[in-house]
């Protein structure tokens, strides 16, 4: 299973942040929409990523109030991403690696859609379960 074939079925929709807008902006979004993270975008370019562990290590080294700190300034810079073409196994493997939960997936450099570790491992699971029943199904018969 590829990673476009999750995004068909969970759908594809990404939500965005500004550099410019402040942690406060983060936390509401993300409080809205239920997420753990939210890529940053300046127009239409992926410039960073912001999560649940960048605002926690803004709480433990930042005295200043959420709303005075900006996003660019506690983003992570450097995003690991995938495309629509890479398997659950070997993304599972770089998100492990890198200890990311959270992957912006990128089609010819645009945003294409956003899977969590949760998103793979489920889709993982469906397939275990569905192979476990044929496998059973077949020594049945």
């Amino acid at each position: 299973m590829l990673l476009k074939d999750i995004l068909a079925s969970k759908g594809r929709t990404v939500y965005t942040i500004a550099p410019l807008q402040s942690i406060m902006d983060v936390v509401r979004k993300m409080v809205e929409h239920n997420c753990g993270s939210l890529v940053v975008c300046d127009g239409d370019s992926m410039v960073g990523i912001i999560s649940e562990r960048d605002i926690l290590r803004t709480v433990a080294v930042l005295d200043k109030r959420f709303e005075q700190i900006t996003v660019e300034s506690r983003m992570t810079c450097n995003v690991i991403t995938g495309t629509p073409l890479d398997c659950i196994n070997d993304t599972l493997g770089l998100m492990s690696a890198k200890r990311i939960r959270h992957l912006p997936v990128l089609e010819e450099g645009k945003l294409y859609g956003m899977v969590s570790i949760g998103d793979l491992v489920n889709a993982q699971h469906r397939l275990l379960v569905l192979e476990n029943h044929q496998l059973m199904t077949f020594i049945q018969s």
